[in-house]
């Protein structure tokens, strides 16, 4: 549809009812219709030039081989430093680097590190130190006795005949019900048919 065409159904269109707004004659509502209609087209075209640009420019990427992936790290690095040399981000950076400066130049600071290091050095420190060291070590050897200790009773309690007698039971218990399932007879030939 050419413009003359669409100028002749707009005039039809306000022709049939249409109402227009209080101050607005029907000449400068045809006229405002006719600009209305240039500047819709003029977008349309707007929008296919733009399509046609990203397809171009998509295209010399691929040749170029830029990927995605890249043009993203790319972008991030470019806007980390945009970051950076913002105004804002200075002048917060200069004010954390001079809050530093004033916290670590404070008496409350120099006082507070000069106590620390002469805690450090001092005797009682070094004595509490070694103590704790010392309790580790303590620690450490008992339970490792304790360990041995149980490794052996345990090894005692194997060898001792009340668990021999107790480990024959369950054998004998294992192999009558094993037995059973298996279509055999209730007898073991290695155990002495000691009930349970």
């Amino acid at each position: 549809m050419d413009s003359s065409e669409q100028g002749s159904s707009m005039n039809a269109g306000i022709a049939a009812g249409m109402t227009l707004p209080p101050g607005v004659t029907e000449e400068e509502a045809e006229e405002m219709q006719m600009e209305l209609i240039k500047v819709e087209d003029e977008i349309e075209t707007l929008r296919q030039v733009l399509v046609a640009k990203e397809r171009h420019a998509a295209e010399l990427k691929h040749r170029l081989g830029i990927s995605p992936l890249s043009e993203i790290k790319q972008n991030i690095t470019k806007g980390w430093h945009d970051v950076q040399c913002s105004n804002a981000y200075m002048r917060t950076s200069q004010t954390l680097g001079d809050l530093n400066r004033r916290v670590t130049s404070s008496n409350l600071y120099l006082t507070a590190s000069a106590t620390l290091e002469d805690i450090g050095r001092s005797d009682a420190y070094k004595r509490t130190q070694e103590t704790l060291s010392q309790a580790g070590q303590v620690t450490s050897a008992a339970f490792s006795s304790m360990g041995s200790a149980i490794r052996s009773r345990f090894g005692e309690m194997r060898n001792s005949p009340s668990f021999k007698s107790f480990e024959d039971k369950v054998e004998n218990m294992k192999y009558k019900v094993m037995g059973r399932a298996n279509g055999e007879n209730d007898h073991s030939p290695t155990s002495n048919n000691a009930p349970l």
